[in-house]
């Protein structure tokens, strides 16, 4: 079994804990993610199986969007409503004020990294430093918002809800904790539901119940992502039986001798290679010329 299945992640499972109940229910030994979630947030989780953990590290889209929830006037240890309280405030601020101020946490911004996250620092997790009582400082980062939409604004209970387009490494947790500081005060995640990662939507999903039952009506092969899915913003070459055969074998292409054959195609430009039925045998790079097998993708 090699694909992807795009799992709606609940709440209060880790990652870890979905990789778990989807390898017992697939009965599928490899298995991998593309990305954590938090424990409390909800959504979008791609899931490796087989041949295609390997495309792990080679995913090319690790743009992710979001809708979180927050409210004014809170600021906690983890920068969600889920930890211990640091202050607390009235807050009276304005929808517009909200809405001023989304342009200045729109584009490339830096974000210091929450010591409750993953991140590491001289080879320890911040979160096991976190839990331990200690702050370390952290280098700040740069990432892209590329969009940012208050979605919804109670000035009465001071919540919101925020629509977030973002690029890989992107905490938004801290996003509404900068955005409490900026107006005075602070600010807390309440809910959080990633809607998009890896190209997956919401609507590629399955949860983990809907999971079971297809694994036990022996119907999970409609669910299943080709692996190819994941490399869909590469070109496609489609070779003959014998090319297809030389590629698998571990030989390289003469691009000439390919549908590509009138393409000019700088080094380092990465092909799906499929054979002459459609079916997806790896990714090819582009070497002077040839093309030279960058990852397979076996069937079986």
């Amino acid at each position: 079994m090699n694909g992807v299945i795009v799992i709606d992640k609940p709440q209060g499972f880790t990652s870890f804990d979905v990789i778990a109940v989807v390898r017992r229910l697939t009965r599928q030994r490899k298995t991998g993610h593309t990305g954590t979630l938090d424990p409390n947030a909800t959504g979008v989780l791609p899931v490796l199986l087989g041949s295609a953990t390997k495309a792990q590290d080679l995913i090319v889209n690790h743009d992710k969007t979001y809708v979180a929830d927050f409210r004014l006037g809170l600021t906690t240890d983890t920068l969600d409503i889920w930890g211990e309280t640091k202050s607390a405030c009235e807050s009276h601020v304005a929808k517009d004020a909200v809405e001023r101020l989304l342009p200045q946490f729109t584009g490339e911004i830096e974000q210091i990294p929450p010591m409750f996250s993953a991140v590491q620092k001289n080879g320890v997790r911040l979160y096991d430093l976190a839990r331990k009582g200690v702050e370390v400082e952290r280098d700040a980062r740069r990432v892209t918002v590329y969009r940012l939409e208050l979605r919804a604004f109670d000035e009465e209970t001071q919540t919101g809800m925020l629509a977030i387009a973002c690029s890989k490494g992107t905490y938004v947790r801290t996003l509404i904790d900068d955005m409490g500081a900026a107006l005075g005060v602070g600010a807390v995640m309440t809910a959080l539901r990633r809607t998009e990662a890896c190209g997956y939507t919401l609507a590629d999903c399955v949860t983990l119940e809907e999971l079971q039952t297809l694994c036990e009506s022996g119907a999970i092969a409609q669910k299943i992502r080709p692996t190819e899915s994941l490399f869909v913003s590469y070109e496609a070459v489609s070779v003959s039986a014998a090319q297809a055969k030389r590629f698998q074998n571990g030989a390289a292409l003469d691009l000439a001798r390919t549908a590509l054959k009138n393409r000019s195609l700088p080094n380092g430009e990465k092909l799906r290679v499929k054979d002459p039925s459609g079916n997806f045998l790896g990714l090819g790079i582009v070497s002077d010329g040839m093309i030279k097998i960058f990852k397979l993708f076996p069937a079986v």
